[in-house]
């Protein structure tokens, strides 16, 4: 009984720590654009095909895109602005 009680706590310790590392993410910032807003912006560039990739690091959006002409093209946005940096 003991040995079943021990497995159960390390069991829900290894998977809270788990769910917490997640957390530890950085998120963007409270008052960033919505993704959709930049993404719409990104759909407008001309020749634009489709996208590829969206990536958050370093407080700042990367949006991988191919063009009708398969060329491929990486855009860091600022999530508050919205503009490219």
């Amino acid at each position: 009984m003991h040995k079943l009680a021990l497995a159960t706590s390390v069991a829900l310790l290894l998977a809270g720590g788990a769910a917490h590392a997640a957390d530890d993410k950085p998120l963007p910032p409270p008052d960033a654009k919505k993704l959709s807003e930049i993404i719409t912006k990104v759909e407008q560039r001309a020749g634009f095909r489709y996208v590829k990739e969206v990536d958050w690091d370093n407080g700042a959006y990367t949006v991988t895109y191919y063009t009708s002409d398969k060329a491929k093209v990486e855009i860091t946005y600022d999530p508050v602005t919205a503009e490219p940096k």
